[in-house]
């Protein structure tokens, strides 16, 4: 059973148009990411998608996100832990750390193979997740 922690998440009972939302937006990212010829814009679009996914599976559970120090961390444990794929939390952390590091120390240099590396990843969950978990919790999403 999946437990959220009362400090970073909120019961919260959403509709399948709101989570719907969320999923369209993750999926507008993920097409902005692929579109686009620069490496720190894929990054960005890219891991935004990451996050509004997490977003969204934690809505399907009834709890919204509350947007605190750390929610990115926890949101991207919550994705790991529902899909029970590790790999998750260590995409997921490597993306944050790199993000954090480009926004709040000074930035840094973001690889075309890094931006590709990400993208890949990412594209391929949300992929999956849609085939499995979206498909078999809310059909009406589909």
């Amino acid at each position: 059973m999946i437990k959220f922690e009362n400090k970073h998440f909120k019961k919260f009972d959403f509709s399948d148009s709101q989570i719907k939302k969320y999923l369209n937006s993750a999926g507008k990212d993920l097409n902005i990411a692929r579109q686009s010829g620069v490496e720190e814009v894929k990054f960005q679009f890219t891991y935004n998608a990451l996050i509004k996914l997490g977003i969204a599976l934690i809505a399907c559970y009834g709890y919204k996100v509350s947007s605190r120090h750390g929610h990115h961390i926890k949101i991207i444990e919550k994705i790991s832990e529902i899909l029970n794929n590790e790999n998750v939390l260590i995409y997921g952390n490597q993306m944050r750390k790199t993000r954090n590091t480009e926004l709040y120390d000074g930035g840094i240099m973001i690889t075309k193979k890094q931006a590709d590396e990400y993208y890949d990843f990412t594209a391929k969950l949300f992929k999956k997740t849609h085939e499995d978990f979206f498909k078999n919790r809310l059909n009406a999403l589909l």
